[in-house]
């Protein structure tokens, strides 16, 4: 191996040590921003506060780090393959084959402990949400996004990619059983967790949301008509207005579970 070839790994290492750094900074203003928001939620309501905005970009540069990283490593890689030598195959594929159960039960957790602190705890929140009810955006074409409650049954580390059951399909499926899909991430928003709407996200007044349709399991936009108190009662809900529901030449106000509403995605089409 040469001296420029030892030099240019040299400098990916240490570019890769200052990105890890970076993600890290990162990471701890975004831990001070949840706490903030956990603790004064009210406070995004308030003329001037620029905290989600804040958030949104620190989000940004997380994922703008990580994928730094990816592309560094995978040239560390390339540039460690080419000079190390491959050794007698038959040798290395016995020794392989020879530990190959215990490989498979540790390369799970090898490979997220590789990972940066953001990507690393993003894909262990994926994988808690085995068995949860997700909203699930199952179809999407040029037209419209159609959103459904399903269960999630699995995550796919490798692929990053979510199995799920739609439970109660409607009437019109096709087949009128139970539908396993794999979706990727984007597709995916998890629900606020039941028995705790001190964690979730209030929406104020007017906000755009897209929430369960009551009495179904799609879910559809709607807009913030009263946002609920954070009071210890047995049940929490929104007062909505869901688009498209129109009777009577005027829109109902339908109440809604707080578990139930997440926050529209971005380029929603109805």
């Amino acid at each position: 191996m040469s001296s420029p070839d030892i030099a240019s790994i040299l400098e990916n290492s240490r570019e890769l040590d200052r990105l890890r750094k970076d993600q890290e900074e990162v990471l701890m203003e975004m831990n001070k921003l949840h706490k903030k928001l956990q603790a004064t939620p009210e406070v995004v309501e308030k003329p001037g506060d620029s905290s989600l905005s804040r958030l949104k970009i620190l989000y940004i540069q997380a994922k703008d780090f990580s994928e730094r990283e990816v592309t560094i490593s995978n040239l560390l890689l390339s540039q460690l393959d080419t000079f190390l030598p491959s050794g007698p195959p038959g040798q290395q594929r016995r020794k392989m084959d020879g530990n190959d159960q215990k490989r498979k039960r540790m390369k799970s957790d090898s490979d997220i402990s590789r990972l940066s602190p953001f990507m690393r705890s993003h894909i262990e929140a994926c994988v808690s949400l085995k068995d949860e009810q997700v909203a699930a955006r199952v179809i999407s074409d040029a037209e419209k996004d159609e959103w459904f409650v399903v269960k999630v049954i699995n995550f796919d580390e490798k692929t990053k990619e979510f199995e799920v059951l739609d439970e109660e399909p409607g009437d019109d499926e096709e087949g009128g059983g139970q539908r396993k899909y794999k979706l990727p991430v984007s597709c995916i928003i998890p629900f606020p967790k039941r028995g705790d709407p001190s964690s979730t996200q209030e929406f104020p007044t007017g906000k755009h949301v897209l929430a369960v349709y009551p009495g179904t399991t799609a879910l559809y936009k709607a807009t913030v008509v009263s946002t609920p108190r954070k009071v210890t009662i047995p049940v929490i809900t929104y007062l909505l207005e869901f688009d498209d529901d129109e009777e009577d030449g005027a829109l109902p106000q339908r109440t809604v579970p707080f578990q139930k509403v997440v926050p529209l995605p971005e380029g929603h089409r109805q």
